[in-house]
């Protein structure tokens, strides 16, 4: 009878999924950057970034696949360092932002792109329309104990978006050909991650 029952609990243990060890991290925004660079009168580079993000990354280090990430701009907090051009881009005329006050990001696919290295495949959300965009992510980093016994680990990511394709399509010719806002935006973001 005993080894009926050991034969019992030996089979559910290789049938049944052993239970992910998945954490949750918590993006810490003291520590985080999310920049942008566009193309400006055809001749040089506006850099900016948001300076108010939440969200958080659910990953299983033995299964990275099942990364998880959830991300929230508050898109009135764009920073260019120039009062005049920030307050343009809050206007209708780019993000409007009494009408869409945020940028979402949800992750819904990772693959492994060598080491230390993932494709990134989400929902990017801006301006009201939502469109696939994958992020090349370096990382994340092995987990660290902070000075206050905290658990951080990191990560960077990469990627290009054409403006247009999320409705900011405010632009002027110049009278030498070209215009004064490029539709390409490279977008680099490095965070610091706290467990939960």
């Amino acid at each position: 009878m005993k080894r009926f029952i050991f034969l019992i609990v030996l089979t559910l243990f290789f049938t049944f999924p052993v239970l992910s060890q998945a954490a949750t991290w918590q993006i810490d925004p003291d520590h985080s950057s999310f920049q942008f660079k566009v193309r400006h009168l055809m001749v040089s580079n506006v850099k900016g970034d948001f300076t108010k993000v939440k969200g958080a990354v659910t990953m299983d280090d033995k299964d990275i696949s099942n990364l998880n990430v959830e991300l929230t701009i508050d898109a009135a907090s764009v920073n260019t360092g120039h009062a005049q051009r920030d307050e343009h881009l809050r206007a209708s005329d780019f993000f409007d932002v009494a009408k869409y006050p945020t940028i979402i990001f949800v992750s819904k696919k990772v693959v492994k792109d060598g080491p230390d290295r993932l494709k990134v495949t989400g929902d990017l959300t801006i301006h009201g329309v939502t469109r696939e965009v994958t992020v090349n992510v370096e990382g994340p980093t092995q987990e660290i104990k902070d000075p206050r016994g905290n658990f951080r680990r990191g990560a960077a990511g990469t990627a290009r978006i054409n403006r247009k394709d999320f409705g900011l399509i405010w632009n002027r010719a110049l009278e030498t050909g070209g215009v004064v806002v490029g539709e390409d935006v490279d977008i680099f973001v490095e965070i610091e991650l706290i467990k939960k």
